[in-house]
């Protein structure tokens, strides 16, 4: 029997239909997706089934020190572990394995980990076969050619592995018990993670200790013809170069004073140039990130959907450096695959036309993976969900700009002379479109201004001087920040983007571009206070270059972990002796991330605090001398915001809670208002009115949350939800079925379009069935079209999705990885939480 090992059970899938001619059947296996068709046999792993870790020992934080870990010993175990007991099973009767996992470190590592757990069980041939998109045709070729595991490249991977695993285990540990932080609230540490947070913070602080300037731009309309432009006022500057800021507040009102005073402008030059605007080189990586970026999709995101898309045969490998096409790759070829489709047939039509069809190419050539494009395989729109649709587009728009001409541009430059003033107005006109016909986008905005000439007298009108500030650099984007630490050689490209991810994960950044909050700052300090090494990033690009030193076979796998354990303990020694300063040092900060203001009993500061239960509420720092407490929201995870509330000195609190983010306030003001209002009877409680009398009241919670609930509440528990904002009207109108009045809620006294919210109690019900419907659409990444093909395999709910078998449902549904679906089933289960 034929054994082939796959990255993941979609790629088993995929190769298995290429194979196999679609004539595979599917077997389960303790659970597992096993495709198998003569004698041949497939299963996909689920990444790394194999992780590394410190024996049991080890484990206890408060009985080991932290520097032990760094000389400890590094075990492996399985993860997966029904995936392990499948793969040992199927290899007891293989006569021949085949490693295909993707092509690239981390993927040679997983091959290596199978190689392994499969020589656990027989001695069987083991090939390996490369590929860098899961087509026919690649893949066929791939089989028919197998090569050998580069142990090389997988340890490489593997010495990664193990780095990170002491620098994040050991400094996390040490950090985490400084500061008295354990259990979920722990203080997270890592190799690329610390100096990459201390870019955004020098960032932040450069932005914080900015000193803005003054200066002065002076503006007019020159008119010709009735058609008005605009110009601005310039000067020489003191190395003959035309400036536009005017420094000094005196100068600029005397310039303004004299063009003010100007009747008109005469023409004194026009100048035309044309410029080539060149297409785009193609995808790396990164430069696949910052357009997924612009259309609003985070690292993350992005490199998740181009992973779906890769496996599922429609793009090539996402993780890749190179920017030049490989000599195999047929532009005219691939392009003639998209002259049917609905969509870009049109383009492809327009771009084979060309009398020669020359790829763009950037600097970077590599020889593992071509750069990001389309394999010519599309898919139908409704096979995809909206993100995966657009990001299908964007790469084959991408490929067809990568094969287009330039586009010409004709800018104008007018400068003109009113009563002593210069003045330039600059126009853009897009003579050939180019590459932007197939490619939409870049702006292809024009700026036009009326055909003037030299020598000719203008109308001038409407001057204006505007006082502004210089500002300071701006945060960078993830994208931006991904590029950032490419050219400063920290990470790779498959793991940058999953280290801004962890740093939000771990709050140490929010918002978008990234900021970094109190805790960030307050670890970088402490790093750089007393052991700088920890966030230098010229440390970590060194071990970078070791490990690809590793993967050249330049430099052996227990040599680069030995230096690594050695620039570790060295750091432990600076650390030790300042324990219990930077333990206060983080404690500080934390607190500062949390505090709202002064407490109106005893005057401690109010922090958000959270229960044994997992709820968030305010308390007293002065607690258990001062009791005083304030409700949150039960729905989300709060967070304290600048905005301070001018009534109690109190700083606001934002609520995260995915698209249902909002600002909650002062938690005072609101526990004030519930304090103050007044229930307002709407009926009789359906369910204990008849018996006990309960009636139904409109209430304000302390907490900020609006309800209908019973007047015998505790005793009775009925309620049903009102939504959060808005004043709410009771109206004449009531219901036939309950006998409960209609509600209004409008925003004010002149909205004209209320929201009419009915009898509560059949609002509430049909809320409940719309909830069902929709929240599958709610997930990150879940379209409507998506959501319909997850219905087809009984996943209805959020509930029917926690308790999903993926590998059942990934067999089941096309174009839904496992990997996929348990992304999904974290974001259920989070919003369960939260609930």
């Amino acid at each position: 029997m034929e054994l082939i090992v796959t990255e993941k059970d979609n790629a088993a899938r995929r190769i298995a239909e290429i194979l196999s001619g679609d004539s595979a059947s599917t077997d389960r296996q303790n659970g597992v997706n096993v495709y198998r068709w003569g004698g041949t046999r497939c299963v996909g792993l689920s990444g790394h089934v194999v992780g590394v870790d410190f024996p049991p020992e080890y484990t206890d934080w408060r009985d080991v020190q932290p520097v032990e870990l760094v000389d400890a010993d590094v075990v492996k175990t399985p993860t997966k572990e029904n995936i392990v007991r499948t793969l040992k099973q199927l290899a007891a009767d293989a006569s021949t394995v085949t490693i295909a996992t993707d092509y690239d470190r981390e993927g040679e590592l997983i091959g290596k980990e199978a190689y392994e757990l499969v020589r656990e069980e027989t001695d069987a041939p083991i090939d390996r076969v490369r590929f860098s998109s899961i087509t026919e045709n690649e893949v066929r070729e791939a089989f028919s050619n197998p090569d050998e595991l580069d142990f090389d490249l997988a340890a490489a991977g593997e010495a990664r592995q193990v780095i990170d695993l002491l620098w994040g285990a050991a400094l996390t540990r040490f950090l985490s018990l400084s500061a008295k932080q354990l259990g979920e609230d722990f203080i997270s540490v890592g190799r690329v993670q610390s100096p990459t947070l201390k870019l955004i913070v020098d960032r932040e602080r450069e932005i914080q200790a900015f000193d803005p300037e003054d200066y002065w731009e002076l503006f007019a309309e020159l008119q010709k013809d009735d058609v008005g432009f605009e110009a601005q006022y310039f000067y020489e500057d003191e190395d003959g170069n035309e400036a536009e800021r005017v420094w000094n507040e005196a100068d600029a009102t005397e310039a303004f004073e004299q063009l003010r005073g100007a009747r008109d402008a005469i023409v004194e030059s026009v100048r035309r140039r044309s410029r080539t605007d060149e297409p785009p080189n193609p995808f790396n990586t990164t430069q696949y990130i910052s357009a997924a970026g612009s259309l609003g999709m985070s690292a993350q995101k992005a490199m998740s959907v181009a992973e779906e898309l890769y496996t599922a045969g429609y793009i090539t490998y996402p993780r890749t450096d190179n920017t030049v096409y490989p000599d195999d790759l047929d532009p005219e070829e691939l392009l003639s695959a998209f002259t049917q489709h609905y969509l870009f047939g049109e383009d492809a039509e327009s771009l084979l036309t060309a009398e020669a069809i020359e790829p763009t190419a950037g600097d970077e050539e590599t020889t593992d993976h071509p750069p990001i494009h389309p394999t010519g395989e599309i898919p139908s729109k409704e096979d995809l969900s909206e993100d995966e649709w657009e990001i299908f587009e964007l790469v084959v728009r991408h490929f067809f700009a990568t094969v287009a001409e330039p586009a010409e541009w004709e800018h104008l430059k007018v400068v003109a002379d009113a009563n002593g003033c210069l003045l330039k107005a600059n126009g853009k006109r897009l003579v050939e479109p180019g590459y932007h016909e197939v490619y939409p986008y870049r702006s292809t905005a024009e700026n036009h201004l009326p055909d003037v000439a030299e020598g000719e007298l203008l109308g001038i009108d409407d001057a204006r001087i505007e006082a502004k500030q210089t500002q300071p650099p701006r945060r960078r984007g993830q994208s931006r920040l991904i590029e950032e630490l490419e050219s400063r050689g920290l990470g790779t490209k498959s793991t940058r983007h999953h280290t801004i991810e962890k740093l939000y994960d771990r709050g140490y950044i929010e918002g978008d571009p990234p900021r970094p909050t109190k805790l960030a700052m307050a670890v970088v300090e402490a790093a750089e206070k007393f052991a700088d090494r920890i966030v230098d990033e010229e440390m970590t690009a060194q071990l970078e270059a070791d490990m690809k030193a590793i993967a050249d076979g330049e430099k052996g796998y227990e040599a680069v972990t030995d230096e690594s354990r050695e620039i570790l303990e060295a750091i432990f020694q600076e650390l030790h002796d300042s324990r219990e300063e930077i333990g206060e040092h983080l404690r500080t900060s934390m607190k500062a991330d949390r505090t709202l203001g002064p407490c109106p009993e005893c005057g401690e500061s109010l922090l958000i605090r959270r229960s044994r239960r997992g709820s968030y509420f305010v308390g007293c720092d002065g607690f258990p001398d001062c009791r005083y407490t304030l409700p949150l929201p039960n729905n989300g995870e709060p967070t304290v915001i600048d905005e301070t509330c001018e009534e109690h000195g109190l700083k606001q609190v934002k609520m995260l809670a995915g698209r249902s983010t909002y600002v909650h306030g002062c938690p005072q003001c609101k526990a004030d208002e519930a304090d103050e209002a007044e229930d307002e009877i709407i009926g009789a409680c359906p369910e204990c009115g008849d018996e006990h009398g309960g009636e139904l009241a409109i209430k304000t919670l302390r907490n900020g949350s609006r309800l209908v609930g019973c007047t015998r509440y505790p005793e009775c528990e009925y309620s049903l939800p009102l939504p959060r904002r808005g004043e709410i009207e009771v109206t004449d109108e009531s219901c036939d079925e309950h006998g409960l009045p209609h509600l209004l809620v409008t925003d004010g006294e002149d909205d004209d379009d209320p929201w009419e919210l009915g009898c509560p109690i059949c609002n509430y019900a049909e809320y409940r069935e719309r909830q069902t419907a929709t929240e599958i659409e709610d997930l990150d990444g879940v379209g409507a079209k998506t959501a319909e093909k997850l219905a087809a395999a009984g996943i209805e709910s959020l509930d029917d999705l926690r308790n999903a078998d993926v590998a059942s449902v990934a067999a089941e549904v096309q174009g839904i990885s496992e990997d996929r679906l348990r992304e999904w089933q974290a974001q259920a289960n989070a919003g369960a939480v939260a609930e």
